[in-house]
């Protein structure tokens, strides 16, 4: 039957010449057996892209159960400790000092009340979070791609890309969803912040395409998600910022005055939210400075860690060409804007925008190799794509070390890796207990406070603690400066220090000195001191 034959059936299904053809339909069909149908091609590619996205889901399901310890992992642990400890004056999350934090999000409390009514240990809570963080991230590039591309295989082709699409070299750092950066991460408020952005960007999406249908109520709750995203990690709320304006380009949505005034509406709720929050004062963040010698490595080796998404580059010029105001192309020009203004005014810590750029990039080259135009055209954007995430996925196989024993597995996987993990201070949770101030280098105060415990010296950059800078003079006269025994007990008293840990060869007060009584060393042979005296 054509396909006209059935349209008119179905405009006049009631009429008799309707009836005539269904009965000699019917008729037709009982004489000849129906032909077999194989799967189409788009059925088989759906299926292969999705059956990878379940093998790579199910390996990070197992990263969570380890919870591989990097970066700041102590610093979200701390934050979870001092908001159980008192809900509502957690006080700095690293050092015993009355002053307000950033990290204290709105994803953080969320976590820690679920802690406090399930009985969850902190580290549990983290794993929970990064449950919920990798579901949300999934489902967020599922549901945002279909708001762009009706294909079966855009959408697990698209959580391909953004975990493998990178480059023949890897860079791990919060927001950053590479496999491997995600592998370290996943626990982290960025990778939250990420996905329920891109359920933010999918709904903001079908809002506007309602036109006027879409009520008061539902932009309001936009405006009070974004504001969740801007106050759960800063950089990633930026990154879906740029996002949700490619949208409301793309979306067209000036000739209607009424959607204006209720995009206005959730701008305000938005912005009410990040003056009321009461942890830390949001717009303070925009006054600080010092972030920039630390994020300057993001604009070193850019080839070699994003190499592999110049295939959405290609794929980016052609939407461009079709549409001008096309959402993943002006999220992509604003993203790139940014980093390249980071780069000119040596603002470098705006490198964080970089995600702006890769994402939207490695989403359209996705979409490309199953929409990318004529059949040729589409064949070639697959064939790169598969080459890309294949070299990808050896590119970060260091992410799988994180789930399977270092001997069992190849040597061209470990070796120059990402295998050997910071050693944890769990040692130390025989002796001492919540609360108690320790005296540390800064890579041990990047971790002790995932304890319960606070440091001298803070092992991250705070610019909401005034002594901050003090803090850290103070530490490293009392290990390397040339003062007296009575100046390196007068820090310790200070700061009510209660334990040292150390490095036997790190300085500070002589292991015999009467102040000091050693309890225990660690495995790698750090010494843990008792203050006594």
């Amino acid at each position: 039957m054509s396909v006209d034959a059935i349209r008119g059936d179905l405009d006049g299904a009631g009429s008799p010449a309707a009836e005539r053809s269904r009965r000699h339909a019917g008729a037709a069909a009982a004489e000849t057996p129906a032909p077999r149908r194989g799967r189409s091609l788009e059925d088989r590619v759906a299926g292969v892209a999705n059956g990878a996205v379940l093998l790579v889901t199910a390996v990070l399901v197992f990263v969570v159960v380890r919870l591989p310890w990097a970066g700041d992992l102590g610093v979200h642990a701390a934050t979870i400790h001092r908001l159980r400890h008192s809900l509502l004056d957690p006080g700095n999350p690293m050092v015993d000092a009355d002053t307000e934090s950033p990290y204290y999000s709105p994803w953080m409390v969320f976590l820690t009340l679920v802690a406090k009514v399930t009985g969850l240990n902190t580290f549990n809570a983290l794993r929970l979070g990064a449950y919920i963080g990798l579901a949300l991230l999934i489902f967020g590039v599922w549901v945002f791609t279909r708001t762009i591309s009706a294909h079966r295989a855009a959408p697990p082709l698209a959580v391909l890309s953004l975990f493998f699409l990178w480059g023949v070299d890897t860079i791990a750092w919060s927001g950053y969803l590479g496999f491997t950066s995600l592998a370290l991460v996943i626990a982290y408020p960025s990778t939250v912040t990420l996905g329920l952005g891109l359920v933010f960007l999918a709904l903001l999406t079908r809002a506007l395409r309602a036109g006027t249908a879409t009520g008061w109520a539902a932009y309001l709750g936009l405006g009070v998600l974004w504001a969740v995203l801007m106050l759960s990690h800063q950089f990633s709320g930026v990154v879906i910022t740029f996002g949700a304006v490619g949208v409301l380009v793309s979306a067209r949505p000036w000739p209607v005055k009424a959607t204006w005034l209720k995009l206005g509406g959730a701008v305000a709720a938005g912005l009410l939210v990040l003056v009321i929050w009461p942890y830390y004062s949001f717009f303070s963040l925009f006054g600080i400075g010092g972030l920039e010698e630390i994020h300057q490595n993001l604009y070193k080796e850019l080839w070699p860690r994003y190499c592999l998404a110049a295939i959405g580059l290609v794929a980016l010029v052609l939407r461009f060409v079709r549409d001008r105001r096309d959402p993943l192309v002006i999220w992509f020009a604003l993203g790139l804007a940014m980093v390249v203004a980071g780069a000119v005014t040596g603002k470098y810590s705006w490198g964080r925008a970089e995600p702006a750029v890769v994402m939207p990039a490695q989403i359209a080259a996705a979409i490309a190799a199953v929409e990318g135009g004529r059949r040729l055209l589409r064949a070639v954007f697959a064939t790169a794509l598969t080459a890309g995430l294949l070299t990808g996925a050896w590119a970060q196989r260091d992410g799988f070390g994180f789930v399977i024993r270092d001997e069992a597995l190849p040597k061209a996987v470990t070796e120059e890796g990402l295998m050997e993990l910071p050693k944890t201070y769990e040692w130390t949770t025989r002796y001492a207990k919540y609360g108690d101030v320790f005296m540390s280098d800064p890579f041990a105060a990047q971790k002790l406070p995932a304890y319960g415990y606070y440091t001298i010296a803070i092992g991250y950059p705070d610019f909401f603690l005034p002594d901050e800078t003090q803090r850290k003079i103070d530490v490293v006269q009392y290990f390397k400066g040339k003062i007296s025994r009575d100046e390196k007990l007068a820090i310790l008293h200070k700061y009510d220090a209660d334990w040292v840990v150390q490095w036997p060869t790190q300085g500070g007060l002589r292991a015999d000195d009467p102040a000091l009584r050693k309890v225990a060393t660690s495995p790698e042979g750090r010494v843990l001191f008792k203050v006594v005296g």
